[in-house]
């Protein structure tokens, strides 16, 4: 490890240094934020430690932190997503001290975190929770340096809620995920088109025609039921949540139980956050030839040991697809090693997307270091004005106006003696 951290190769940064250039032209809202951090230095003086996808519009929050006054030290949250030029450039151009290096076996990975956490930092800013849990777990003494946090993913602020649940959670995190500009947008739009950019540029599928089922309707799982309708896929949905599963049935899905849903299904893509969402008795039924995959952020939800146990021979078959070949002659094609297919096969969300959620996380930064006294330890919320500053950054940034209340309506929303 050098003095800017550890990457691949960092003559790669010229080429990293090109495509941050792209996003950040797709990116206004967090340009805007970045300007203004320039002029007023919020987070001056404070150390950041993130542990986040290594992906273009991540360099550019990077950056908008750094021209905040906070130093950065970065380290990736999947082996898979880290976009090794992107690395290159942070550590090369802008001295952001980066650990990340796609397809990094664990040892590393954890190797990484801790690189990140020896900086000591005062904020952290986490992908799924675990640099909290390495820090909370390995190296409690430095608690008392951090104000506060923020958490990007569904995944994370589950794990967040339950260490707060059993009082374990030490400061304040403010859920990014929580806020409507992060998961109506990013999840829905950004998880919807990305996770199908992935399956395609794995196996070149042709979907139209074909059986598609989506395991979990949240959030991202409302947005690949709907972007994989458009390519002209039979989707079906399975979900344990029955007003969710009604809310599918009632967008124009079939729902069944996922033991039915194998069956017939060409492609299964989960998005739960959950573990062993598909599972032994699954693969025991599935047809031959289905594609299995995950878009939740561990991969757990597809339960691998249990089908490597079950398969007579696996194999690579392309970049990213491995067959395994069951004793019945069957096979079964496990996408990424069941890791985040978006962000392993393809990019990750596209950049104007991803603008919204990086806005959140660089306010809410500023917002702990500015309220973290005042905030006991325990998950938070996105504050409304925020929420609303980055929606109304958007709508300006594509030209689209909106109406005001007048002081009329003001006063009757407000009211409670008028009526029929």
């Amino acid at each position: 490890m050098t003095l800017t951290g550890h990457v691949k190769d960092i003559a790669l940064a010229e080429s990293g240094l090109t495509r941050m250039r792209w996003s950040d032209g797709q990116m206004p809202v967090l340009r805007s934020i970045r300007e203004r951090f320039s002029r007023d230095k919020p987070l001056a003086g404070l150390r950041v430690g993130a542990c986040l996808h290594v992906t273009t519009e991540t360099a550019n929050l990077m950056i908008a932190l750094q021209s905040a006054g906070a130093s950065i030290a970065l380290c990736a949250s999947n082996p898979l997503s880290t976009q090794d030029d992107v690395a290159a450039a942070l550590a090369g151009e802008f001295g952001i001290p980066t650990y990340a290096i796609k397809g990094e076996d664990e040892a590393t990975y954890y190797r990484h975190i801790e690189a990140v956490l020896e900086t000591r930092p005062n904020i952290t800013m986490d992908d799924g929770c675990d640099l909290v849990n390495v820090l909370h777990t390995r190296h409690p003494e430095q608690l008392s340096d951090v104000r506060g946090g923020t958490e990007e993913t569904t995944t994370g602020v589950i794990r967040l809620r339950a260490m707060a649940r059993d009082g374990q959670l030490r400061f304040p995190v403010v859920a990014v995920n929580e806020a409507l500009t992060k998961h109506m947008f990013d999840n829905r739009y950004g998880t919807g088109q990305s996770t199908l950019d992935g399956l395609i540029r794995a196996t070149n599928l042709l979907l139209a025609g074909r059986t598609f089922v989506v395991c979990g309707y949240g959030w991202c799982g409302r947005g690949l039921a709907s972007r994989a309708h458009g390519m002209g896929a039979h989707v079906v949905v399975t979900e344990v949540d029955p007003t969710r599963a009604l809310e599918a049935l009632m967008d124009g899905f079939r729902v069944m139980p996922l033991a039915e849903a194998v069956k017939s299904a060409d492609v299964i893509i989960t998005v739960t956050g959950d573990v062993n969402v598909v599972d032994q008795q699954h693969f025991q039924t599935m047809k031959d030839g289905c594609i299995v995959a995950n878009s939740g952020h561990f991969n757990d939800e597809i339960n691998i040991p249990a089908l490597a146990a079950m398969a007579r021979a696996h194999r690579p078959v392309r970049p990213l697809v491995e067959e395994y070949e069951m004793h019945d002659g069957r096979r079964v094609y496990l996408l990424a090693d069941g890791r985040l297919l978006n962000l392993s096969a393809a990019e990750g969300h596209p950049a104007a997307v991803m603008d919204m959620s990086f806005a959140n996380q660089a306010l809410s930064a500023v917002y702990i270091a500015q309220n973290a006294e005042r905030l006991a330890p325990g998950v938070y919320d996105v504050p409304e004005d925020i929420d609303k500053e980055v929606a109304r950054l958007k709508l300006d940034s594509l030209g689209v106006r909106i109406d005001e209340l007048t002081e009329v309506q003001r006063k009757y929303l407000a009211s409670w003696d008028t009526g029929t």
